[in-house]
C-alpha cells in the first residue's frame, strides 16, 4: 500500500511506501545499524523502558537534515538519560558517525540502509527517491506511538516544540 498527497519534495508530489503509523498504535519492530567499534544493530527492544524520540531525515549531508539533527541533539541533551533519542536516515552508518563527530552530536544515529524495512513499516520511505521522508515519532516506554509528524514539505523543518512537548509529557 502507498500514501499519496502526504508530502512534497521541492514542491513536487511524492509517494510514501506503506500505510503509515497512527498515534496509539504499537510501533513496528525494526533493525537499524550504527557504527561503534564496527557495525551494531539497534532494535525497538533496545528503546523500550524509556520514552523515545525518533527523528527521521533523508540525509545528514543536507542543510535541513543537519539543522534538525543538531537542534534535537541540543534540546534533548538537557533531558539526559531519561529518554532515548535516535536520528534515522539511509546514510551509511560510517557517514553518520563521521557527521556526529564533526558536528559534536551525541544523539544516537542509526541507518535503514540494509533492509529498508523501517521506512516501509513506519510509512516514511519516499518511493520515488528511496530516501526517508522528514518525520518525527515519539514512543512511550512500551513502544506505543504517542506523537507523529510527517513534515509535508520534505525541505522544511519539523515542529520541534510539539515533538519535545510530547516527549516531555512522557518523561
Amino acid at each position: 500500500m502507498s500514501q499519496s498527497g502526504v508530502i512534497t519534495f521541492k514542491g513536487n508530489p511524492m509517494t510514501l511506501a506503506g500505510s503509515g503509523l497512527q498515534v496509539g498504535q504499537a510501533a513496528p519492530d525494526f533493525q537499524l545499524h550504527y557504527a561503534h567499534e564496527g557495525l551494531k544493530a539497534l532494535t525497538l527492544a533496545d528503546l523500550k523502558g524509556k520514552p523515545s524520540i525518533i527523528s527521521v531525515v533523508p540525509s545528514l549531508d543536507t542543510p535541513t537534515c543537519a539543522v534538525q539533527t543538531k537542534t534535537f541533539n541540543q534540546k534533548l541533551g538537557e533531558m539526559g538519560d531519561k529518554i532515548n533519542a535516535v536520528t534515522v536516515s539511509r546514510d551509511l552508518p560510517f557517514a553518520q558517525a563521521r557527521f556526529c563527530g564533526a558536528e559534536d552530536v551525541k544523539m544516537q544515529t542509526a541507518s535503514d540502509y540494509q533492509t529498508h524495512e523501517f521506512g516501509e513499516d513506519y510509512g516514511v520511505e519516499i518511493e520515488e527517491l528511496k530516501l526517508l521522508s522528514r518525520s518525527v515519532f515519539v514512543l512511550d516506554a512500551e513502544g506505543k506511538v504517542t506523537y507523529k509528524e510527517i513534515v509535508s514539505e520534505v525541505t522544511e523543518e519539523p515542529n520541534y516544540d510539539a515533538a519535545l512537548q510530547a516527549l516531555t509529557d512522557l518523561a
